[in-house]
């Protein structure tokens, strides 16, 4: 019996990592049970047009300020000159000695290059933790967080994807959405690390660029606990495939964190999961009405909690805390 399940617990594993390879650095949570995490969204960088400066600068005042452990690119990273615009926002956080890892939007194999390509080239910036992609075009990948106290023991979750960029279909406007693969590699991914866990979800995190179409849902419902800026619809693909059904019933999501739309910074609560805009961070290339900046993510070892603010020039604003901030206090029973 005790062979059967270690042989069943080999193949999840085994099944899990078939497109994604051990990260090649190690995430650990400090001595104080802490994790930061950098997200920055839309830069948008044009090489050589003044307009874009300011978002390096940023770039690098976020980072001096905040000092993360791992920095996230949440897609749309630069316009053309493909190669040049890209390693000169990757060379930001290379020259910090930082971790980082780049998901794509739907903006960014529009500037000459494809996907595996610019993932190519993004493996040869120091700092990155972009797996081996194989044969895979551009795979899907999980970043593991080990504990402050035991290296080998992991402690959290870092989900990475690719929500790719407009509807395959003719008769289906608007964006592509994520796959029933996709879908399938979170859930085997999701299924090994509880396993390995003792059978509890390990707390987790997702990051990918196009909203889910519960962000449009959740914000029109008047009844659920938000907090930040809305300025525009939640472009979000018109066909749900599911992923959020699959990351509630697996239990180890705490929130989403996506751009993609411009001037949307909130955070809003739907059904125990936070769904949340990081903030534009490029220059004045493309439209935006928010300062640009960043999202901050700090992790609590242990817990399935974690806070948030965003960092732009003049300091911070609209911190908050999951899931306390969002849970609505109930005056009846006073």
């Amino acid at each position: 019996m005790i062979r059967l399940l270690r042989f069943r617990l080999t193949l999840i594993l085994l099944l899990a990592t078939t497109f994604c390879i051990a990260q090649k650095r190690e995430l650990k949570f400090s001595k104080d049970g802490k994790f930061k995490i950098v997200q920055f969204t839309d830069v948008h960088f044009k090489y050589g047009n003044p307009a874009s400066d300011v978002a390096l600068e940023r770039i690098n005042q976020v980072l001096d300020a905040e000092r993360p452990d791992l920095v996230v690119f949440t897609g749309d990273v630069y316009a053309a000159p493909a190669d040049s615009g890209m390693r000169k926002v990757l060379e930001q956080v290379a020259k910090h000695k930082l971790p980082f890892v780049v998901t794509f939007g739907n903006h960014d194999d529009e500037q000459g290059l494809t996907r595996s390509q610019l993932y190519d080239i993004i493996r040869t910036v120091p700092g990155n933790l972009l797996p081996d992609r194989g044969t895979a075009l551009s795979p899907d990948y999980v970043l593991t967080v080990k504990s402050s106290s035991d290296s080998k023991k992991d402690a959290a979750l870092l989900y990475c994807m690719d929500s790719h960029s407009y509807s395959p279909l003719k008769d289906v406007k608007g964006y592509n959405w994520l796959t029933f693969d996709q879908i399938n590699w979170y859930r085997q991914q999701s299924a090994a690390y509880k396993a390995q866990n003792g059978g509890q979800p390990l707390p987790a995190l997702a990051f990918f660029h196009i909203p889910l179409p519960e962000y449009h849902e959740a914000i029109r419902d008047e009844n659920a606990a938000f907090r930040g800026t809305r300025m525009e619809e939640a472009c979000a693909p018109r066909i749900n495939t599911g992923m959020f059904a699959a990351m509630k019933e697996a239990g180890d999501v705490m929130g989403i964190f996506v751009g993609h739309d411009h001037d949307n910074d909130y955070a809003v609560m739907w059904k125990n999961i936070l769904l949340a805009y990081g903030r534009y961070t490029g220059g004045n290339t493309v439209y935006n009405h928010l300062p640009n900046g960043a999202r901050i993510i700090v992790l609590d070892e242990g817990a399935r909690t974690f806070t948030s603010w965003i960092r732009q020039k003049d300091g911070i604003v609209d911190k908050v805390s999951y899931p306390a901030s969002f849970v609505k206090d109930d005056w009846t029973k006073r």
